[in-house]
């Protein structure tokens, strides 16, 4: 019989009950009804054992049992195989065979060492979701604000900001998912959900955001390698240098990652079965539908990257500039390139090292997550807000706004209101653009 329900507390009040008033069997052993925090277990016969059916938790297989022991002497085992009067009433139960393999595989990792390693492991994993929530708001603010830039400016409208529009919108989308997703994990986890509901514990919703934020993060990397295949095409081959093909570029940013990902979800909807949301779905080898592409682009982008840095290197050796000059533009340029190239996303794409050293996954954890948090910060930083374009564009309106404002303080004053509106929306047409 199970005994599972979504509000615990009923159940364990429920198991509480049936404890109080179970009457043992006259001239036998049992062991009495017992609540262990997750299932409420029926009254067992001393010596043999009884099972339930998996929790709905994450990482578990809901078609496998959980098994729990009952001794000889009417005592529920222990973690030790042992069952008397000076160990837990409760005793232990086996969950083991509960987990899917992923999740399995995964504590394996962590518990290679001692306890304390895999604590300060635990440990580690949330600071980093600290740090990631704080360099997702950041991204999220600096990327909104480069989008409201390149929307405003007429004279900033060209292939490669396009481009670049296009990489921070598929940002921005995976951004946004990805905080909504950790907000309500936290909010979940305190239970301060106003309706008792988390997105994790409603199935379509859960798998459909998950889909959603894979499909952003694919669509992320196909924009990269535009970003990468574009500036390449400028700078190593001529006839590309006037052509413009956006309209391909969008098919390819936006498409391809829509049949990856449509392939990726119905393989997993098909042969994934965890009991809550596909969790360690990234575990699973059916990811690799996704991963895979993914990864060639950070290396064919890699390839782009090197040759656009052997041009560099050639064209500076062509100038009359020092060796040291040289050098160090063309680490510059390398420097600037690797976020927008996505090639900074490697060390998130390789295995972690759980079965490391404390040290070892900890140095891991932080760089891979500042890397991959603050990414959208650093991009739209080094393609917005630094650079030459945007500067000279917004230097140009606010002297434009300043012309306008003591223009009007010089006005004549037989001027009504609606006429000196009239006036200024004229003059600002020409730096106003729609996206």
């Amino acid at each position: 019989m199970q005994f599972l329900n979504s509000n615990r507390n009923v159940t364990q009040k429920y198991c509480e009950e049936q404890q109080e008033t179970f009457l043992l069997p006259e001239g036998e052993l049992w062991c009495n009804w017992v609540w262990d925090s997750i299932l409420c277990w029926p009254p067992t016969k001393a010596g043999s054992s009884t099972k339930l059916r998996c929790p709905l938790e994450k990482g578990i297989d809901l078609t496998k049992f959980a098994e729990k022991r009952c001794g000889e002497n009417g005592l529920w085992v222990s973690r030790s195989g042992l069952a008397t009067e000076k160990d837990s009433p409760i005793g232990w139960t086996n969950y083991t065979p509960c987990y899917t393999e992923e999740t399995i595989s995964l504590f394996q990792k962590i518990y290679a060492g001692s306890e304390e390693d895999a604590r300060m492991k635990f440990n580690i994993a949330e600071w980093t979701r600290n740090l990631e929530f704080v360099g997702l708001t950041v991204s999220l603010v600096a990327l909104l604000i480069s989008l409201a830039i390149f929307c405003q400016f007429r004279s900033l409208r060209n292939t490669r900001t396009r481009i670049h529009k296009n990489l921070f919108v598929a940002m921005v989308i995976q951004v946004v998912i990805r905080l909504t997703l950790y907000i309500d994990q936290a909010l979940s986890k305190r239970n301060l959900l106003i309706f008792k509901f988390g997105i994790e514990n409603i199935p379509v919703l859960c798998e459909t955001t998950y889909v959603l934020l894979e499909y952003a993060r694919t669509a992320m990397f196909m924009w990269m390698f535009i970003e990468g295949f574009f500036l390449h095409s400028i700078i190593s081959v001529t006839v590309f240098q006037e052509a413009s093909y956006y309209q391909v570029y969008r098919l390819v940013g936006w498409g391809p990652p829509a049949f990856l990902t449509l392939a990726w979800a119905t393989v997993t909807a098909i042969y994934y079965h965890p009991s809550k949301c596909w969790w360690g779905y990234n575990l699973t080898s059916y990811f690799w539908i996704l991963e895979a592409p993914r990864m060639a682009v950070i290396v064919v982008n890699f390839l782009f990257l090197v040759n656009i840095i052997r041009v560099l290197v050639v064209k500076l050796h062509q100038s009359h500039s020092s060796e040291t000059e040289k050098v160090r533009k063309a680490v510059k340029a390398a420097v600037v390139l690797l976020p927008l190239l996505g090639i900074t996303n490697f060390l998130s794409m390789i295995k972690a090292p759980l079965a490391r050293s404390v040290w070892e996954f900890g140095l891991w954890s932080f760089i891979t997550h500042f890397l991959t948090s603050f990414q959208g910060l650093l991009i739209a930083s080094f393609y917005c807000f630094f650079n030459g374009e945007v500067r000279l564009a917004l230097k140009k309106t606010i002297s434009v706004q300043w012309s306008i404002r003591a223009s009007e303080l010089r006005k004549p004053s037989h001027l009504n209101a609606s006429q000196t509106r009239r006036i200024t929306s004229e003059r600002n047409f020409d730096y106003l653009c729609i996206c």
